[in-house]
């Protein structure tokens, strides 16, 4: 069985070139060694004398054993850590180690859903039914009233009428355990967390009009890229990826196609 040692030395390269000069040229059996203050030599993927460190395989079994934020920071280190580091698999065991989850559904909008795996990042939902109000949610699940405002991004308690649901913070972790979780962006609260359902599961109306939502704001981030890019106001940059089918990169090159020929003819 192959050793990925013998992969391309670009992907020894650091995320961030700038920081680590020519480190592209170091050979991944390099020998050589960096000395900090105080002499300590100081063993990483760039300068080690350990195959370990950049062969996927042995990789993998080490990196497999780290918490998610030094999951995280592991990718950061360089590109074959990044590769091996980002793995969906891989992440998601970190996410749910801790709290004994059994389960976790969904992809997240941002790959930096799975820097953290705290307290904070789960909720739990309660559909709001006639009689509930802030002070007897809290009451019921054992939090602060302030907790679930801060949530759900609400500046009073009215806020809870204009809304067919609340994220309640989680104050027992061992609601957790054994538990589904699904991974969700709510419109209201403007985050992204793993919420778990006490009871059944989520709403497909509320699935399907968050994830409609959802697709809108990630449509309009990329138009405001798109602008921004080409230099020109909205209605231009949505028709460009439009035409292009949603692909940024294809509206981008048409957009520049149709500029290249505007200054050939003498328009601008």
């Amino acid at each position: 069985m192959g050793c990925c040692c013998d992969d391309d030395e670009r992907l020894l390269q650091p995320l961030n070139p700038s920081d680590i000069q020519n480190s592209d040229q170091i050979p991944p059996s390099s020998s050589s060694t960096s000395v900090v203050n105080g002499g300590d030599t100081v063993i990483s993927p760039m300068n080690s004398n350990f195959s370990a460190l950049i062969c996927h395989d042995t990789l993998r079994a080490i990196l497999e054993k780290l918490a998610l934020p030094d999951l995280a920071r592991a990718a950061c280190v360089c590109r074959i850590w990044n590769l091996v580091a980002s793995d969906r698999e891989m992440q998601t065991k970190a996410f749910k180690v801790p709290w004994k989850i059994k389960d976790v559904i969904g992809d997240p909008t941002s790959g930096s859903f799975w820097r953290d795996n705290s307290l904070s990042k789960f909720a739990i939902s309660h559909r709001i039914v006639r009689g509930d109000n802030v002070a007897s949610l809290a009451v019921k699940y054992s939090v602060h009233v302030m907790g679930i405002k801060r949530l759900n991004n609400m500046l009073s308690d009215h806020g809870i009428y204009s809304r067919d649901r609340l994220l309640i913070p989680i104050s027992n972790p061992d609601c957790l355990i054994n538990g589904t979780c699904y991974i969700e962006l709510d419109i209201y609260a403007k985050r992204e967390v793993a919420v778990l359902y006490l009871e059944g599961g989520p709403d497909p109306k509320l699935t399907t009009m968050l994830n409609r939502l959802t697709s809108e704001r990630s449509k309009k981030k990329v138009i405001d890229s798109l602008r921004r890019s080409m230099q020109v106001d909205g209605e231009t940059a949505q028709y460009y990826f439009a035409v292009s089918d949603g692909d940024p990169r294809s509206a981008f090159s048409q957009f520049s196609e149709d500029l290249r020929w505007e200054r050939e003819v003498g328009f601008t």
